[in-house]
């Protein structure tokens, strides 16, 4: 199932073989629907209990009216998660790739940096499909560089603490694609990364049971036609259930959080006037523009 928001936060349900049709079901959720993503509670037991909700969301699926998406306006397939979650140096070709970014960017590389691991950022910076990615003026002053970086993004369900591997993808809803926007500076991760708009997300969340592990997905970015970034997830160093196991070893992971999985290799400076298109097999496609 794809699970879309649009039109002041209504639920979609895209239509099973067709990506350009939408029917609201927002009518069969058994909770209030409040459209304020501050206070959007539905959305997170949404989350936590999408197994019991789902029958109803399908029933109405099937008999409500289909719209063209082209005559809505989606916006990011997620409301007010309590955190995301980012992997760090989790393709080898990008870890490898890091050592010339940096030695350009910072006049150094950081050994640190080249280690799998999670950090944070904020929940402020996402922004849906057909959003804008927003250069600061200040960065752009210095003459920092801003960075794009394509990943698969896992949208978790229950969440927990302490979850197993094997039982990890048990507590995911699904999967949606995310552009980890990066200024390459000495600044800390969380604060090069969460700039506003910097976290673009969507075009909707395809549940797991259609998406699997989150393994053998084709990732691929072009601007203006150009190939920037090409890889599949099958060449993550950390798998999605490893990395779920591992960040849920150090936070309770919440319904509703977001957890990108790592930049593939073929990271690289995003100018003013470009459009990005971010495309990840059986999930779906979005353009960001930059300005």
């Amino acid at each position: 199932m794809k699970l879309a928001l649009f039109n002041g936060n209504k639920l979609g349900v895209v239509t099973a073989g067709m990506d350009d049709q939408i029917v609201d079901v927002t009518d069969a959720l058994p909770w209030p629907h409040d459209p304020d993503p501050l206070t959007a509670g539905w959305w997170r037991a949404l989350c936590r209990d999408f197994d019991q909700v789902r029958p109803a969301l399908e029933r109405a699926a099937a008999t409500g009216v289909a719209h063209p998406i082209a005559e809505t306006s989606l916006q990011a397939p997620v409301l007010g998660p309590s955190k995301i979650i980012a992997a760090a140096s989790n393709y080898r070709e990008h870890v490898a790739e890091m050592h010339d970014v940096q030695q350009r960017t910072l006049g150094q590389v950081e050994p640190w940096m080249m280690e799998f691991d999670v950090f944070l950022k904020a929940s402020s910076s996402i922004v849906g499909p057909g959003a804008s990615i927003v250069l600061p003026t200040e960065i752009l002053a210095a003459g920092q560089e801003i960075h794009h970086e394509s990943e698969l993004v896992v949208v978790m369900g229950s969440g927990g603490k302490n979850i197993p591997v094997e039982s990890a993808l048990e507590h995911v809803l699904g999967f949606t694609t995310g552009l980890d926007i990066t200024v390459r500076s000495p600044a800390d991760r969380s604060r090069r990364k969460s700039y506003d708009s910097f976290s673009p997300v969507g075009p909707w969340i395809v549940t797991r049971d259609e998406v699997g592990d989150g393994s053998g997905l084709d990732i691929l970015l072009t601007s203006d036609g150009e190939v920037r970034q090409s890889v599949n997830t099958d060449d993550l160093i950390v798998s999605v259930p490893q990395i779920i196991a591992y960040a849920s070893s150090v936070m309770t992971l919440l319904p509703g959080d977001l957890l990108f999985t790592g930049a593939p290799p073929g990271v690289g400076p995003i100018a003013l006037g470009e459009e990005l298109h971010m495309r990840i097999e059986r999930i779906g496609e979005m353009r960001v523009q930059v300005r």
